[in-house]
């Protein structure tokens, strides 16, 4: 009986260091952005996943927008033109740098320092993805994340962003 305590403690670290891990990296990746640390956040984020879904995201947004006539109309040249557009945009604009200059720039309507970007949720959809939903200030919908264990790291491999940010951007 006295054996089986040492194993049993092991296994419960392990357990506990397992669930503890994502938030810790979540940790890792906020004091980045606050600390305007474009290398951790290199390390972090899987930078061209995280590209190629805000690409579909973008083409979702333009071809199956809200209004039925956005897409429909389009010729296989036009829709291939605007994911090109679209793709370029976004290839030159998410970058660690791009993250960090967009989180330091003062807003036009400051908002008071307690609203920040907070984690309303975060949990492990399967054993090596966890996901996390991040309320900006002053917008309804959440900022998703996803996180894959991948080499025993824990890195950023997707993001949805709510129609609110991808379309405003484009109308700037």
């Amino acid at each position: 009986m006295r054996a089986r305590w040492p194993v049993l403690a092991a296994l419960l670290g392990v357990g506990v260091s397992y669930a503890a891990y994502p938030y810790l990296t979540l940790y890792r990746l906020g004091s980045a952005i606050q600390g305007a640390d474009a290398e951790t956040l290199e390390a972090l984020i899987d930078w061209p996943a995280v590209r190629e879904g805000i690409k579909e995201d973008v083409c979702d947004l333009v071809f199956d927008g809200p209004d039925d006539k956005a897409g429909t109309d389009l010729p296989a040249f036009g829709a291939s033109f605007i994911r090109g557009i679209a793709s370029n945009t976004i290839d030159r604009s998410v970058t660690p740098q791009a993250l960090l200059a967009a989180t330091s720039a003062a807003p036009a309507n400051p908002v008071p320092r307690g609203a920040d970007v907070h984690v309303r949720w975060a949990f492990f959809d399967t054993p090596t993805a966890f996901t996390i939903s991040l309320q900006p200030p002053g917008k309804i919908e959440p900022i998703k994340l996803e996180m894959d264990l991948k080499h025993g790291v824990w890195r950023v491999t997707r993001v949805w962003l709510p129609a609110e940010l991808l379309t405003s951007g484009s109308r700037t």
